[in-house]
């Protein structure tokens, strides 16, 4: 009676298990097969199409969104690529997200001969709408495989030239290549504007002491022989004040000889002048001692006054040719010093100078060597 009850009793809760247990199914045993992401994509369209009709642009935003992040690892075409960023963009001009929307605008029309004609007016006029509010900057980089980072971030596949949308502000833009010195601009961007920047990473610099490079010790051990050697070129600090003293005399003789040939040029300007004046006064039957009258006429004094400045220039530019004469014979003086004092004997290059003049100026050509 007891196995009776006993057996009973297990049949009841035997029942009960299998009661309260859920069928299992098929294909509940294996694991949902994943959609693939052209499915995704057609799918976030459709969401993104419904919610642009029913003028839901948040919506229709993330939609979009959705699909365009995931465009490159699907085999969408080129028109839907450009029709995705493009209407990604009118949507982010809806939400004033202006430099988001001219990125994904712009990004569209590279590819604008995918697009049909109603696309590319509706995107160049988004376009439009949304430049006016941020900055456009057109930038070169050289090398072009260098890669650019926009704040700290990258920007994609590098190459020679972008077009970058920026919202106003302060900005930082770098690039960086292997084996080239790190680059950075600052941009200070404003609305509206068209800045153009250009950034050249120079190559990098190679250890002066060529370690780490293919005969680099031998190269180190050869410098540091050399550096051991006495110099047996290097002139006594006593020797070089007759060279500095020569280089400013040279500099001293050209400047004033220069100087006097300007103002005796001139005074032969005025005092020509002067004589034409003269012969037309001849002409006009004036006598020889007009001006030394007591009622000379109102002419003469400006005759006068030029005959004092041909004079003035004349006696300046013999006084500056002197001196050019003079600062050239203690030129000379400081190579024979130095020659005998020190006992410098190498021999003096040539030093020739060549006057040039012109109607309205005069100077000097220096050649030769000290």
């Amino acid at each position: 009676m007891r196995f009776v009850a006993h057996s009973l009793w297990m049949c009841l809760m035997l029942g009960a298990v299998i009661g309260t247990t859920h069928p299992v199914r098929a294909e509940d045993g294996k694991p949902a097969l994943a959609r693939s992401d052209g499915s995704n994509v057609k799918d976030h369209l459709r969401r993104a199409r419904r919610a642009r009709a029913s003028g839901k642009s948040t919506e229709a935003h993330a939609a979009y969104k959705a699909a365009f992040e995931v465009i490159d690892a699907t085999s969408v075409t080129e028109r839907e690529s450009a029709e995705i960023a493009g209407e990604l963009g009118l949507c982010e001009l809806d939400l004033r997200k202006f430099r988001d929307a001219a990125e994904h605008l712009a990004w569209s029309l590279e590819r604008r001969k995918a697009l049909s004609p109603v696309q590319q007016k509706r995107f160049d006029d988004g376009l439009a709408k949304a430049v006016p509010f941020v900055a456009t900057l057109y930038l070169s980089v050289d090398p072009p495989d260098a890669e650019v980072l926009i704040d700290g971030k990258p920007i994609g596949r590098p190459r020679r030239t972008y077009t970058l949308f920026f919202e106003p502000g302060m900005h930082m833009v770098r690039a960086r290549a292997p084996g080239r010195e790190e680059a950075s601009q600052t941009l200070d961007a404003r609305a509206a504007t068209e800045p153009r920047m250009t950034i050249q990473l120079p190559r990098a610099a190679v250890s002066s002491t060529g370690e780490g490079e293919p005969g680099g010790s031998a190269k180190k051990a050869a410098t540091e022989a050399q550096a051991g050697r006495p110099s047996t070129q290097a002139p006594a600090p006593s020797a070089t004040w007759p060279r500095t003293a020569r280089i400013g005399g040279v500099v001293l003789t050209t400047a004033t000889a220069a100087a006097g040939a300007v103002f005796l040029l001139r005074a032969h300007v005025v005092h020509t002048n002067l004589r034409e004046a003269n012969a037309v006064r001849r002409e006009q039957g004036w006598p020889s001692d007009a001006c030394r009258k007591e009622s000379a006429p109102a002419a003469c004094a400006d005759i006068h006054a030029q005959i004092e400045e041909r004079d003035l220039l004349a006696t300046l530019g013999k006084v500056s040719l002197a001196t050019s004469a003079a600062f050239g014979i203690a030129t000379a003086a400081s190579y024979l010093t130095e020659v005998a004092v020190f006992g410098d004997a190498r021999p003096a290059r040539g030093l020739r100078i060549v006057p040039v003049t012109t109607s309205e100026r005069a100077g000097v050509i220096l050649e030769g060597a000290w």
